[in-house]
């Protein structure tokens, strides 16, 4: 279908004069690391983004996720109470804090934690309640927060994939004590590599600051653990020039939507996971459901979406309760988890894809539909 490979990565190209220009800054400045004029700026309009005091940049959303646990985790626990449904290395970060996953079920429509499913795994041992935003729209952050209140543990949000949006009005950022961000290659901001963790906490963002940089402090001590996790100012600029182009970015994403909106439903037994646009929707995402009846299996779509050039994945499989790990993990009845985490798909989108790529993929769809007793037979012999 495809002479080059249609991704569901988003893989924005910001303007390259506008990369130049903010890499002019500390090219001329001499300082290329350590918390120099780009990345302040950087940090700056991020909180000013999402309506916060504070946002700590790092060079990647992993190191800030991991160090945001250290901080929250409450001392003497060991448990972070988190879907299983959801990013293929969250268990391994959660390992890489010291901490225990205890896999929580997820609410079949939202496809993400609630703070009911979150309620019935909280224990003695519960260190830290982690609220995962699904791939398509928000999770249960009221829900969350009430429990978190409620029972005095710690909520850490890991927004990766949701930081365009709104919950009820109110921008994800936010919400919690902290909220991590991702901005690798396949992200909405397109910084090659990073991550930052947003909030309002102002102990919370002084200690973040002194981690990312060895746990050394502005008075020139060393009392806190730390790791070398500072983002450079080449990977800030990048990711200044994707911020300024963010709004035409979600434009784009948005017509890309409304055309699989618009064919999506022309394929039986398909459903399109939409956007709640009540709310603010950054539209990088496309995700489907196989319904009752649909004819192949997901894994042989996925085997002809590949041999066409169309680099389609399967959405968080498997769920990682399901993984082989060297780690402790915990969970009880996930029955829901493993039966969604067999029906979704998630189709390309982003930046080198364009309305046309949509009916091409949506065709490729159809067909299979069409011809699914060939397609077995062919897959069976």
């Amino acid at each position: 279908m495809f002479d080059t490979i249609r991704s569901i990565s988003n893989l924005v190209r910001p303007d390259i004069e506008r990369f130049l220009a903010y890499s002019k800054i500390f090219h001329d400045a001499r300082q290329y690391t350590d918390h120099g004029a780009v990345e302040r700026e950087l940090e700056r309009r991020l909180a000013q983004f999402h309506h916060v005091k504070h946002c700590v940049s790092f060079a990647g959303g992993f190191w800030g996720l991991v160090m945001s646990m250290k901080c929250l985790a409450l001392p003497g626990r060991k448990e972070v109470v988190m879907p299983s449904l959801t990013y293929r290395r969250l268990a391994d970060i959660v390992a890489w804090a010291g901490l225990v996953p205890h896999f929580c079920e997820v609410d079949p429509q939202t496809l993400s934690i609630t703070g009911e499913k979150a309620a019935s795994c909280v224990n003695e041992n519960t260190a830290l309640i982690l609220g995962v935003h699904p791939i398509v729209n928000c999770c249960d952050v009221e829900g969350l927060e009430e429990l978190s209140a409620r029972t005095g543990i710690p909520l850490l949000f890991d927004a990766v994939e949701s930081v365009y949006e709104s919950y009820r009005g109110r921008k994800i950022g936010s919400c919690g004590r902290a909220e991590c961000f991702s901005m690798q290659s396949s992200k909405l901001f397109n910084a090659f590599e990073g991550g930052y963790v947003t909030t309002n906490d102002d102990a919370l963002a002084a200690r973040l600051r002194d981690m990312r940089h060895n746990g050394l402090r502005q008075d020139g001590t060393l009392d806190d653990i730390g790791i070398d996790a500072k983002q450079n100012e080449i990977h800030a600029a990048m990711a200044l020039a994707a911020l300024d182009d963010v709004d035409d970015q979600v434009e784009r994403n948005r017509r890309r939507y409304y055309a699989y909106q618009r064919l999506i439903p022309t394929v039986p037994q398909m459903r399109l996971v939409e956007f709640d646009e009540s709310e603010r929707c950054g539209f990088k995402n496309i995700v489907v459901e196989l319904l009752d009846g649909w004819p192949v299996k997901r894994e042989h779509v996925l085997a002809i979406l590949h041999a066409e050039h169309m680099l389609s994945r399967p959405y968080y499989y498997p769920a990682l309760h399901q993984k082989r790990t060297d780690y402790p993990m915990v969970w009880g009845d996930l029955h829901a988890t493993e039966d969604l985490a067999q029906r979704f798909l998630m189709l390309p989108c982003g930046h080198f894809v364009d309305e046309a790529d949509v009916e091409s993929v949506v065709a490729t769809l159809r067909f299979i539909h069409a011809h699914a007793a060939a397609i077995n037979d062919r897959f069976s012999s």
